[in-house]
Protein backbone atom coordinates (compact mmCIF):
# COMPACT_ATOMS: atom_id res chain seq x y z
CA UNK A 1 0.00 0.00 0.00
CA UNK A 2 1.31 3.43 -1.03
CA UNK A 3 1.23 5.61 2.07
CA UNK A 4 2.92 8.76 3.38
CA UNK A 5 3.02 10.72 6.61
CA UNK A 6 4.59 14.01 7.64
CA UNK A 7 5.89 15.28 10.98
CA UNK A 8 7.31 18.54 12.26
CA UNK A 9 6.33 21.98 13.49
CA UNK A 10 6.47 25.30 11.68
CA UNK A 11 9.32 26.62 13.84
CA UNK A 12 10.73 23.26 14.89
CA UNK A 13 14.11 21.85 13.94
CA UNK A 14 12.95 20.14 10.75
CA UNK A 15 10.13 18.64 8.76
CA UNK A 16 10.05 14.89 8.17
CA UNK A 17 8.19 12.80 5.60
CA UNK A 18 8.01 9.03 5.28
CA UNK A 19 6.78 7.16 2.23
CA UNK A 20 6.12 3.45 1.90
CA UNK A 21 4.84 1.23 -0.89
CA UNK A 22 6.89 2.35 -3.89
CA UNK A 23 8.39 -0.46 -5.97
CA UNK A 24 12.15 -0.81 -6.31
CA UNK A 25 14.02 0.57 -9.31
CA UNK A 26 12.42 4.01 -9.74
CA UNK A 27 15.02 6.62 -10.72
CA UNK A 28 14.97 9.47 -8.20
CA UNK A 29 16.66 12.85 -8.78
CA UNK A 30 17.23 15.09 -5.75
CA UNK A 31 17.36 18.13 -8.04
CA UNK A 32 13.79 17.41 -9.13
CA UNK A 33 12.61 17.27 -5.50
CA UNK A 34 14.38 20.51 -4.64
CA UNK A 35 12.98 22.22 -7.74
CA UNK A 36 9.45 21.47 -6.52
CA UNK A 37 10.35 22.86 -3.09
CA UNK A 38 11.64 26.00 -4.81
CA UNK A 39 8.38 26.34 -6.78
CA UNK A 40 6.37 26.14 -3.57
CA UNK A 41 8.22 29.17 -2.19
CA UNK A 42 7.56 31.41 -5.19
CA UNK A 43 4.78 33.84 -6.03
CA UNK A 44 3.83 37.47 -5.51
CA UNK A 45 2.41 38.06 -2.05
CA UNK A 46 4.60 35.65 -0.08
CA UNK A 47 5.80 36.71 3.37
CA UNK A 48 9.10 37.09 5.20
CA UNK A 49 9.47 33.38 5.98
CA UNK A 50 10.32 32.72 2.35
CA UNK A 51 13.36 35.01 2.71
CA UNK A 52 14.63 32.92 5.61
CA UNK A 53 14.12 29.40 4.27
CA UNK A 54 15.86 27.80 1.31
CA UNK A 55 14.14 24.45 1.37
CA UNK A 56 16.35 21.49 0.50
CA UNK A 57 15.43 17.83 0.92
CA UNK A 58 17.72 15.20 2.37
CA UNK A 59 16.61 11.67 1.45
CA UNK A 60 18.06 9.55 4.23
CA UNK A 61 16.51 6.13 3.58
CA UNK A 62 14.92 4.11 0.81
CA UNK A 63 16.92 5.53 -2.13
CA UNK A 64 20.42 4.33 -2.93
CA UNK A 65 22.59 5.10 -5.96
CA UNK A 66 19.76 7.02 -7.56
CA UNK A 67 16.95 4.45 -7.38
CA UNK A 68 14.31 3.34 -4.90
CA UNK A 69 15.14 0.03 -3.20
CA UNK A 70 11.63 -0.95 -2.10
CA UNK A 71 12.06 0.01 1.55
CA UNK A 72 10.48 3.01 3.31
CA UNK A 73 11.71 6.40 2.14
CA UNK A 74 12.45 9.08 4.74
CA UNK A 75 12.99 12.75 3.87
CA UNK A 76 14.25 15.52 6.14
CA UNK A 77 13.92 19.25 5.42
CA UNK A 78 15.70 21.55 7.85
CA UNK A 79 14.00 24.73 9.12
CA UNK A 80 16.50 27.60 8.97
CA UNK A 81 14.29 29.61 11.34
CA UNK A 82 14.85 27.00 14.07
CA UNK A 83 17.90 28.92 15.33
CA UNK A 84 15.52 31.69 16.44
CA UNK A 85 13.26 29.26 18.32
CA UNK A 86 15.62 26.84 20.07
CA UNK A 87 14.96 28.38 23.49
CA UNK A 88 11.25 28.92 22.86
CA UNK A 89 10.46 25.35 21.80
CA UNK A 90 13.05 23.00 23.32
CA UNK A 91 12.41 19.27 23.46
CA UNK A 92 13.03 19.26 27.18
CA UNK A 93 11.25 21.51 29.69
CA UNK A 94 13.45 24.55 29.15
CA UNK A 95 12.65 28.00 30.54
CA UNK A 96 8.89 28.71 30.68
CA UNK A 97 9.64 32.45 30.55
CA UNK A 98 10.96 32.04 27.00
CA UNK A 99 7.84 30.29 25.70
CA UNK A 100 6.12 32.40 23.02
CA UNK A 101 2.47 31.96 23.94
CA UNK A 102 -0.36 32.72 21.52
CA UNK A 103 -3.30 33.68 23.72
CA UNK A 104 -5.42 35.56 21.15
CA UNK A 105 -6.70 32.96 18.61
CA UNK A 106 -7.02 33.99 14.98
CA UNK A 107 -10.48 33.73 13.38
CA UNK A 108 -10.47 31.14 10.61
CA UNK A 109 -7.40 29.34 11.95
CA UNK A 110 -7.11 26.12 13.95
CA UNK A 111 -6.06 28.10 17.04
CA UNK A 112 -9.18 28.01 19.21
CA UNK A 113 -10.64 24.66 18.13
CA UNK A 114 -7.27 22.97 18.65
CA UNK A 115 -6.66 24.60 22.04
CA UNK A 116 -10.05 23.36 23.24
CA UNK A 117 -9.46 19.88 21.79
CA UNK A 118 -6.02 19.36 23.38
CA UNK A 119 -6.67 21.46 26.51
CA UNK A 120 -3.72 23.76 25.84
CA UNK A 121 -3.75 27.12 27.68
CA UNK A 122 -2.61 28.88 24.49
CA UNK A 123 -2.53 28.11 20.78
CA UNK A 124 1.24 27.92 20.19
CA UNK A 125 1.45 24.16 19.62
CA UNK A 126 -1.76 24.14 17.56
CA UNK A 127 -0.54 26.73 15.08
CA UNK A 128 2.90 25.11 14.93
CA UNK A 129 1.47 21.93 13.45
CA UNK A 130 -1.54 23.36 11.61
CA UNK A 131 0.67 25.83 9.76
CA UNK A 132 0.98 25.41 5.99
CA UNK A 133 4.72 25.05 6.57
CA UNK A 134 3.84 21.33 6.89
CA UNK A 135 3.07 21.20 3.18
CA UNK A 136 6.78 21.50 2.40
CA UNK A 137 7.07 17.84 3.34
CA UNK A 138 4.04 16.98 1.19
CA UNK A 139 5.63 18.65 -1.83
CA UNK A 140 8.77 16.58 -1.34
CA UNK A 141 6.71 13.37 -1.29
CA UNK A 142 4.72 14.59 -4.30
CA UNK A 143 7.97 15.17 -6.20
CA UNK A 144 8.85 11.50 -5.73
CA UNK A 145 5.34 10.48 -6.77
CA UNK A 146 5.76 12.58 -9.92
CA UNK A 147 8.99 10.78 -10.77
CA UNK A 148 7.18 7.47 -10.45
CA UNK A 149 4.30 8.66 -12.66
CA UNK A 150 6.73 9.96 -15.28
CA UNK A 151 7.84 6.37 -15.90
CA UNK A 152 4.38 5.82 -17.40
CA UNK A 153 4.16 9.07 -19.36
CA UNK A 154 1.97 10.81 -16.78
CA UNK A 155 2.58 14.49 -15.94
CA UNK A 156 0.94 16.71 -13.31
CA UNK A 157 1.04 20.53 -13.39
CA UNK A 158 -0.97 23.47 -12.07
CA UNK A 159 -1.88 27.07 -12.81
CA UNK A 160 -3.84 29.86 -11.15
CA UNK A 161 -7.23 30.79 -12.57
CA UNK A 162 -8.44 33.17 -9.88
CA UNK A 163 -7.20 35.64 -7.28
CA UNK A 164 -9.79 37.49 -5.26
CA UNK A 165 -12.57 38.76 -7.53
CA UNK A 166 -10.59 38.27 -10.77
CA UNK A 167 -11.20 34.89 -12.38
CA UNK A 168 -9.98 33.63 -15.72
CA UNK A 169 -13.00 32.21 -17.51
CA UNK A 170 -11.37 30.52 -20.49
CA UNK A 171 -9.93 27.01 -20.50
CA UNK A 172 -6.13 27.01 -20.37
CA UNK A 173 -4.62 24.44 -22.72
CA UNK A 174 -2.02 21.92 -21.58
CA UNK A 175 0.71 23.50 -23.74
CA UNK A 176 0.15 26.84 -22.00
CA UNK A 177 0.46 25.20 -18.59
CA UNK A 178 3.69 23.45 -19.62
CA UNK A 179 5.13 26.76 -20.82
CA UNK A 180 4.09 28.41 -17.54
CA UNK A 181 5.87 25.70 -15.54
CA UNK A 182 9.16 26.51 -17.31
CA UNK A 183 9.29 30.11 -16.14
CA UNK A 184 12.14 30.98 -13.83
CA UNK A 185 10.23 33.93 -12.38
CA UNK A 186 6.82 33.26 -10.85
CA UNK A 187 4.41 36.14 -10.29
CA UNK A 188 0.99 34.60 -9.68
CA UNK A 189 1.20 31.48 -11.84
CA UNK A 190 -1.51 32.55 -14.29
CA UNK A 191 -1.09 31.64 -17.95
CA UNK A 192 -2.95 34.76 -19.12
CA UNK A 193 -0.70 37.83 -18.89
CA UNK A 194 -3.52 40.39 -18.83
CA UNK A 195 -5.43 38.55 -16.11
CA UNK A 196 -2.25 38.16 -14.06
CA UNK A 197 -1.67 41.92 -14.05
CA UNK A 198 -5.18 42.44 -12.68
CA UNK A 199 -4.66 39.71 -10.07
CA UNK A 200 -1.42 41.35 -8.97
CA UNK A 201 -3.27 44.63 -8.42
CA UNK A 202 -5.68 42.82 -6.10
CA UNK A 203 -2.77 41.43 -4.07
CA UNK A 204 -1.24 44.93 -3.92
CA UNK A 205 -4.52 46.27 -2.54
CA UNK A 206 -4.62 43.55 0.12
CA UNK A 207 -1.06 44.42 1.12
CA UNK A 208 -1.83 48.13 1.41
CA UNK A 209 -4.84 47.51 3.62
CA UNK A 210 -3.29 44.84 5.86
CA UNK A 211 -5.58 42.17 4.43
CA UNK A 212 -5.17 38.81 2.69
CA UNK A 213 -6.66 37.36 -0.47
CA UNK A 214 -7.52 33.85 -1.69
CA UNK A 215 -8.27 32.38 -5.08
CA UNK A 216 -8.58 29.30 -7.27
CA UNK A 217 -5.90 26.97 -8.64
CA UNK A 218 -6.32 24.16 -11.15
CA UNK A 219 -4.28 20.95 -11.24
CA UNK A 220 -4.12 19.15 -14.58
CA UNK A 221 -2.83 15.61 -15.15
CA UNK A 222 -1.97 14.42 -18.66
CA UNK A 223 -1.40 10.87 -19.93
CA UNK A 224 -3.63 8.90 -17.56
CA UNK A 225 -5.02 5.54 -18.70
CA UNK A 226 -8.73 4.86 -18.34
CA UNK A 227 -9.79 2.80 -15.35
CA UNK A 228 -7.90 4.20 -12.34
CA UNK A 229 -10.19 4.24 -9.33
CA UNK A 230 -13.44 2.33 -9.08
CA UNK A 231 -17.21 2.67 -9.04
CA UNK A 232 -17.62 -0.32 -6.69
CA UNK A 233 -17.48 1.33 -3.25
CA UNK A 234 -17.85 4.89 -2.02
CA UNK A 235 -14.29 5.12 -0.73
CA UNK A 236 -12.65 3.69 -3.85
CA UNK A 237 -13.95 6.42 -6.16
CA UNK A 238 -10.99 8.43 -7.43
CA UNK A 239 -12.82 11.75 -7.46
CA UNK A 240 -13.61 11.29 -3.78
CA UNK A 241 -9.96 10.58 -2.97
CA UNK A 242 -8.84 13.62 -4.94
CA UNK A 243 -11.39 15.84 -3.21
CA UNK A 244 -10.21 14.69 0.22
CA UNK A 245 -6.58 15.24 -0.75
CA UNK A 246 -7.17 18.79 -1.96
CA UNK A 247 -9.40 19.82 0.96
CA UNK A 248 -6.77 18.46 3.36
CA UNK A 249 -4.61 21.42 2.34
CA UNK A 250 -4.59 24.34 4.73
CA UNK A 251 -7.09 27.10 3.76
CA UNK A 252 -8.72 25.08 0.96
CA UNK A 253 -12.49 25.09 1.48
CA UNK A 254 -13.78 23.60 -1.76
CA UNK A 255 -12.98 21.34 -4.72
CA UNK A 256 -14.30 21.16 -8.26
CA UNK A 257 -13.67 18.18 -10.55
CA UNK A 258 -14.09 19.25 -14.14
CA UNK A 259 -16.70 21.97 -14.54
CA UNK A 260 -18.98 21.05 -11.68
CA UNK A 261 -20.30 24.55 -10.91
CA UNK A 262 -21.15 25.24 -14.55
CA UNK A 263 -22.76 21.82 -14.87
CA UNK A 264 -24.94 22.34 -11.82
CA UNK A 265 -26.52 25.36 -13.54
CA UNK A 266 -27.01 23.70 -16.94
CA UNK A 267 -29.30 21.14 -18.57
CA UNK A 268 -27.96 17.59 -18.94
CA UNK A 269 -27.78 17.84 -22.71
CA UNK A 270 -25.23 20.63 -22.34
CA UNK A 271 -23.12 18.94 -19.67
CA UNK A 272 -22.42 15.32 -20.64
CA UNK A 273 -19.37 14.53 -22.78
CA UNK A 274 -20.63 12.73 -25.89
CA UNK A 275 -18.93 9.44 -26.84
CA UNK A 276 -17.51 8.70 -30.31
CA UNK A 277 -15.37 6.05 -32.00
CA UNK A 278 -12.38 6.44 -34.32
CA UNK A 279 -12.23 3.40 -36.61
CA UNK A 280 -8.77 4.28 -37.91
CA UNK A 281 -7.01 3.75 -34.59
CA UNK A 282 -9.85 1.76 -32.96
CA UNK A 283 -10.25 4.15 -30.06
CA UNK A 284 -13.11 5.81 -28.22
CA UNK A 285 -13.06 9.57 -27.70
CA UNK A 286 -15.37 12.22 -26.27
CA UNK A 287 -16.78 15.44 -27.62
CA UNK A 288 -15.63 17.45 -24.58
CA UNK A 289 -14.16 17.17 -21.12
CA UNK A 290 -16.67 18.77 -18.79
CA UNK A 291 -16.31 15.74 -16.48
CA UNK A 292 -12.68 16.64 -15.89
CA UNK A 293 -11.37 13.21 -16.85
CA UNK A 294 -13.37 11.20 -14.29
CA UNK A 295 -16.66 9.36 -14.81
CA UNK A 296 -18.21 7.06 -12.22
CA UNK A 297 -15.20 7.43 -9.93
CA UNK A 298 -12.76 6.26 -12.63
CA UNK A 299 -10.39 7.98 -15.02
CA UNK A 300 -11.70 7.93 -18.59
CA UNK A 301 -8.41 8.59 -20.40
CA UNK A 302 -8.87 12.34 -20.80
CA UNK A 303 -7.05 15.13 -18.99
CA UNK A 304 -7.76 15.18 -15.29
CA UNK A 305 -8.75 18.67 -14.15
CA UNK A 306 -9.26 19.44 -10.46
CA UNK A 307 -9.71 22.89 -8.95
CA UNK A 308 -9.08 23.99 -5.39
CA UNK A 309 -10.81 27.00 -3.82
CA UNK A 310 -8.51 28.71 -1.34
CA UNK A 311 -9.90 31.10 1.24
CA UNK A 312 -7.80 34.13 2.27
CA UNK A 313 -5.33 32.97 4.91
CA UNK A 314 -6.24 33.70 8.52
CA UNK A 315 -3.26 35.75 9.73
CA UNK A 316 -3.89 39.43 9.00
CA UNK A 317 -1.60 42.37 9.69
CA UNK A 318 -4.81 44.23 10.50
CA UNK A 319 -6.08 41.78 13.14
CA UNK A 320 -9.72 40.80 13.50
CA UNK A 321 -11.73 40.68 16.72
CA UNK A 322 -10.96 37.80 19.07
CA UNK A 323 -10.86 36.92 22.78
CA UNK A 324 -7.86 36.60 25.08
CA UNK A 325 -7.75 32.96 26.27
CA UNK A 326 -6.35 33.95 29.67
CA UNK A 327 -8.54 36.93 30.59
CA UNK A 328 -11.58 36.07 28.40
CA UNK A 329 -11.68 39.75 27.47
CA UNK A 330 -12.15 41.04 23.90
CA UNK A 331 -8.82 41.40 22.09
CA UNK A 332 -7.35 41.71 18.63
CA UNK A 333 -6.19 38.40 17.13
CA UNK A 334 -2.51 37.48 17.30
CA UNK A 335 -0.23 38.14 14.34
CA UNK A 336 2.45 35.68 13.25
CA UNK A 337 4.69 36.57 10.32
CA UNK A 338 2.69 35.51 7.30
CA UNK A 339 1.77 35.87 3.63
CA UNK A 340 -0.71 38.03 1.72
CA UNK A 341 -1.49 35.58 -1.10
CA UNK A 342 -0.45 31.93 -1.43
CA UNK A 343 -2.53 30.79 -4.40
CA UNK A 344 0.47 29.94 -6.68
CA UNK A 345 2.08 27.94 -3.86
CA UNK A 346 -1.23 26.19 -3.22
CA UNK A 347 -1.23 25.09 -6.86
CA UNK A 348 2.18 23.45 -6.41
CA UNK A 349 0.97 21.74 -3.22
CA UNK A 350 -2.16 20.67 -5.10
CA UNK A 351 0.05 19.10 -7.78
CA UNK A 352 1.82 17.12 -5.08
CA UNK A 353 -1.42 15.87 -3.56
CA UNK A 354 -2.87 14.89 -6.93
CA UNK A 355 0.37 13.12 -7.87
CA UNK A 356 0.29 11.20 -4.58
CA UNK A 357 -3.32 10.09 -5.13
CA UNK A 358 -2.60 9.07 -8.73
CA UNK A 359 0.55 7.15 -7.75
CA UNK A 360 -1.46 5.27 -5.15
CA UNK A 361 -4.17 4.51 -7.73
CA UNK A 362 -1.58 3.27 -10.22
CA UNK A 363 -0.03 0.92 -7.68
CA UNK A 364 -3.42 -0.28 -6.52
CA UNK A 365 -4.28 -1.28 -10.08
CA UNK A 366 -0.92 -2.49 -11.39
CA UNK A 367 1.02 -3.49 -8.26
CA UNK A 368 4.59 -4.75 -8.55
CA UNK A 369 7.58 -5.04 -6.24
CA UNK A 370 9.86 -3.62 -8.93
CA UNK A 371 9.35 -0.94 -11.54
CA UNK A 372 9.83 -3.53 -14.28
CA UNK A 373 6.98 -5.65 -12.90
CA UNK A 374 4.68 -2.62 -12.62
CA UNK A 375 5.49 -1.61 -16.20
CA UNK A 376 4.74 -5.10 -17.52
CA UNK A 377 1.36 -5.03 -15.82
CA UNK A 378 0.70 -1.52 -17.11
CA UNK A 379 1.69 -2.37 -20.68
CA UNK A 380 -0.46 -5.50 -20.62
CA UNK A 381 -3.47 -3.47 -19.51
CA UNK A 382 -2.93 -0.87 -22.26
CA UNK A 383 -2.84 -3.71 -24.78
CA UNK A 384 -6.15 -4.95 -23.40
CA UNK A 385 -7.66 -1.48 -23.81
CA UNK A 386 -6.37 -1.17 -27.39
CA UNK A 387 -7.83 -4.56 -28.30
CA UNK A 388 -11.22 -3.91 -26.70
Amino acid sequence: MFRFETAGESHGECLVATLTGLPAGIPIALDAINHQLWRRQQGFGRGGRMKIETDTASVVTGVRQGITIGSPIAIIIQNSDWKNWTESMPVEAGDPEKHKAVSRPRPGHADLAGSLKYNFPDARYILERSSARETTARVAVGAIAKQFLAQFGIEVLSHVIGVGSRRLERIVAWDEIVELSRRTEVILGCADAEAEVEMKAIVDEAYRTGDTVGGIFEVVAQGLPPGLGSHITWDSRLDGKLAQAIVSMQAVKGVEVGFAEEGAMSFGSKVQDTIHYNRDDRSFFRGGNRAGGIEGGMTNGQELRVRGFLKPISTLRRPLESVDLETREPAKAAYERSDICVVPAAGVIGEAMVAIVLAAAMLEKFGGDSLGETKRNFDGYLEQVRNY
